[in-house]
């Protein structure tokens, strides 16, 4: 596996620590339909959230969170789309983006960016 990936992986882990810490359940990690991935699906106080995560080690052309493309959002609503109607699901969703910024193999600054964004479904 690539060092880009990684990261990636790494990223991932921390952000579903994080989210435990906050009182968060993990439903799914890297949930796929189709070309779209969504690589967190949790819950918390009765939302049904879906969580894009962005791991750099530098921030030197922006931010982690900047790097959520349009294209990424609307893959990631078609299968937050798809989640839901799979598992019938129609109670409150959100979409997150958690920022991740390293040193090395450790986080030293995460971010949650809640409600990022929303797409109609």
């Amino acid at each position: 596996m690539s060092t880009h990936n990684d990261l990636g992986k790494k990223g991932e882990e921390t952000a579903c620590s994080f989210l435990k810490e906050k009182g968060y359940s993990i439903i799914a990690q890297n949930w796929r339909y189709s070309r779209a991935e969504i690589d967190i699906i949790a819950s918390h106080n009765d939302v049904l959230i879906f969580v894009e995560v962005k791991t750099r080690s530098y921030d030197y052309y922006g931010p982690p969170e900047d790097f959520v493309t349009d294209k990424k959002r609307k893959l990631m609503s078609t299968a937050a789309s798809a989640y839901m109607q799979k598992y019938d699901h129609q109670w409150e969703i959100r979409f997150d983006i958690i920022s991740i910024l390293t040193n090395g193999n450790k986080a030293y600054k995460i971010q949650h960016f809640e409600d990022a964004f929303f797409l109609g479904l």
